[in-house]
């Protein structure tokens, strides 16, 4: 977007944007971006809709350097402009490979072609919705200032440890007194094996805690195996007054479904104490009585039936004794690491004893949205943050957050004593700009949280088990909080998918592969926050397609638990701010068109301030990466692409 009536058009200079881009090659690298994993950003801390790397890479490059046609003095004819804007391309089309973000003479090589157009100054680069991080984290690749903000403080957290920690620990070596000997601690990689190594040590202190709450379970051989994870099935009691049993709620019997290793769950009704009956669960695999696609679980969308008396049970019924309390949860299987397989075990007496265990105290209880798009848990009477979780998950998980602050003081005493300054313990703080031992201290904590964060995704009750995979589904296999009928309970010690350890990796990955340079992220309002000496490149919000800050608090309350003393003021509210975010949510603002007003307003002043201070030689760049149509008597439109459009071009801004 450029600025409409703008003053220099004579000498203005096209960026190659503004022409040509080699789109295939970004789309395919983009599309390729979405299976890497190990060591991509994405994965230190979930946020959703990232833009892809690559295209933030290539996007930037072409919105600050000239197209061959503003120099005709160097590119008289068309054939030269053409040749030119090749080579260009070719730049472009290898910065868009994820094996290259490390090639330091092709980073060079770009520097060199933004540093050529625009004489050696380059604007800083912000995004006033950075989110997941992806374009300021791109531009600070590219050699550029990087600036982020964001309303939300779960971002800001994001970003900040994105663009901004990492530099100032450059080449520092870890503090930790058993770190490996290594005279080679280039950028954050001390920083990473600080985290390890601090890491490692809250998972041995969590497991001597609460490491009894995870009994071994016993192969049929009779040897001990690693638990891997609890499957649970919901109940209700039955309607039916002839009944009354607990009726298990369950989408499917299936535990595995690889050829030749198939598992499900089989419910045996057993006559109980007095008049009641009991229901238990025995393990299967035996083909031909596995359960078929009609008689597969005992929930749908439309309601349940009592696998006792056949009664069918509407899920306005489940909803009632949700709201009120009486959703029970009963164990259905046990899975085990086996002989290089999983193994699916019975439950013992033993399993469900260690899982009954009190609501430890101090945990998180804040009020769930209730979105009836995107929060389906609530509806169910899981109605607070604590609900999401089982007794033994908030156990494991204040276990391990309390262990946070405890690696944070041992940071900081290893830090004095391998020679960072001391100083005054609160002035020195991270948040306070400091450089010292506390500040260190602090930037470690932040990166455990993200791990335990981590955890928090692959903790809750709204888990599901992968029945192909055979490992945990996290909460968030889709932008939503489901409800979940049956669910899976991960062992927190063990070498699968969703143990403490794995999630501390991935942060760990990611740690050691950033770049460095001039970065800093601050909490604002889009709408409100300061433009001037600052080139926008962003991703804005996509008129009404996710509240993310009804979502995010899922995350912010456990890091806010863990992190409240290291970074008081970011963290200060209890919840993340609702009621300013740039989302046309008619749930929240009481109608359809009071959304649509508050969101187009929203964008118009966004726009208008930012075209009043916006260096007038680059255009701005904005994504919008999202499918959204809708059809009206005038045929097929997409109402977040106009309603964005019209914002920006209200305020002044043209195509």
């Amino acid at each position: 977007m450029e600025r409409r009536g703008r003053t220099s058009v004579s000498t203005y200079k096209r960026k190659l944007i503004e022409v040509a881009l080699p789109l295939e090659a970004i789309n395919r690298e983009s599309t390729r971006e979405k299976s890497i994993r190990h060591g991509h950003p994405s994965t230190m801390h979930l946020w959703w809709a990232r833009r892809p790397l690559a295209s933030c890479r290539a996007v930037l490059f072409a919105q600050l350097v000239d197209d061959p046609s503003s120099n005709p003095e160097e590119f008289p004819t068309e054939e030269k402009q053409k040749e030119e804007r090749k080579r260009l391309f070719g730049i472009i089309e290898r910065l868009c490979i994820w094996e290259n973000i490390h090639d330091e003479g092709l980073l060079n090589e770009a520097k060199l072609e933004i540093f050529k157009s625009t004489g050696g100054k380059p604007p800083a680069i912000l995004d006033p919705f950075a989110g997941g991080g992806s374009i300021p984290l791109e531009a600070l690749r590219l050699g550029l200032e990087a600036q982020a903000s964001d309303l939300n403080p779960v971002p800001v957290v994001l970003n900040k440890s994105l663009i901004e920690f990492p530099s100032k620990w450059k080449n520092q070596p870890p503090v930790h007194p058993k770190a490996e000997s290594n005279t080679g601690w280039i950028d954050a990689r001390g920083l990473a094996e600080d985290i390890t190594k601090y890491g490692n040590w809250m998972n041995q202190q969590a497991e001597e805690i609460i490491g009894k709450n995870y009994p071994k379970p016993k192969l049929a051989n009779g040897e001990s195996a690693s638990a891997i994870a609890w499957i649970w099935a919901r109940n209700v009691q039955c309607p039916n007054p002839a009944c009354g049993v607990s009726m298990p709620l369950v989408k499917s019997w299936w535990l595995c479904k690889k050829p030749g290793r198939e598992r499900f769950v089989v419910p045996i009704i057993s006559q109980g104490s007095g008049s009641t009956k009991e229901i238990k669960f025995e393990i299967h695999s035996d083909k031909k009585k596995s359960p078929s696609e009609k008689d597969d679980g005992t929930i749908s969308r439309t309601g349940a039936v009592c696998i006792s008396c056949g009664t069918g049970v509407p899920l306005t019924y489940i909803r009632e004794e949700g709201m009120a309390h009486r959703l029970g949860s009963q164990m259905m299987a046990v899975v085990a690491e086996g002989n290089r397989q999983r193994e699916y075990l019975e439950v013992r007496t033993l399993d469900e004893d260690a899982a009954d265990l009190p609501i430890p105290a101090d945990v998180p209880d804040a009020e769930l949205a209730t979105h009836p798009q995107y929060m389906g848990a609530p509806r169910y009477g899981l109605t607070t943050q604590a609900d999401l979780f089982t007794a033994r998950q908030l156990t494991s998980l204040v276990c391990f957050s309390d262990l946070v602050s405890k690696a944070r003081e041992l940071v900081y005493e290893d830090a004095i004593l391998a020679g960072l300054k001391e100083g005054n313990k609160e002035s020195d703080r991270l948040e306070n700009g400091g450089h010292g031992a506390a500040a260190y201290a602090d930037t470690v904590a932040i990166y455990l949280t993200f791990a335990v964060d981590r955890c928090v995704d692959y903790w809750s009750s709204l888990c599901g088990w992968n029945v192909n995979r055979e490992q945990i589904r996290s909460t968030f296999g889709r932008q939503a909080l489901a409800m979940m009928w049956d669910y899976a309970e991960v062992a927190p010690f063990s070498d699968s998918s969703g143990n403490f350890k794995a999630m501390l990796e991935w942060v760990v990955r990611v740690v050691r592969e950033l770049p460095m340079g001039i970065g800093s992220a601050m909490q604002a309002d889009a709408a409100s926050r300061d433009y001037k000496n600052v080139l926008v490149s962003t991703d804005p919000p996509y008129y009404d397609n996710v509240p993310y800050a009804d979502l995010s608090d899922f995350f912010y309350v456990w890091m806010r638990r863990s992190l409240r003393d290291v970074l008081p003021k970011t963290l200060s509210t209890l919840l993340t701010p609702k009621s300013e975010e740039l989302v046309a949510d008619s749930h929240r603002h009481g109608s359809k068109k009071n959304a649509e007003v508050f969101f187009e307003q929203g964008f118009t002043d966004v726009f208008a301030n930012l075209r009043v201070s916006t260096p007038p030689d680059f255009p701005v760049t904005v994504f919008y990466a999202f499918r959204q149509t809708e059809s009206d008597d005038g045929g097929v439109a997409s109402t977040g692409w106009q309603s964005l459009l019209e914002g920006m071009m209200k305020s002044g801004w043209e195509v």
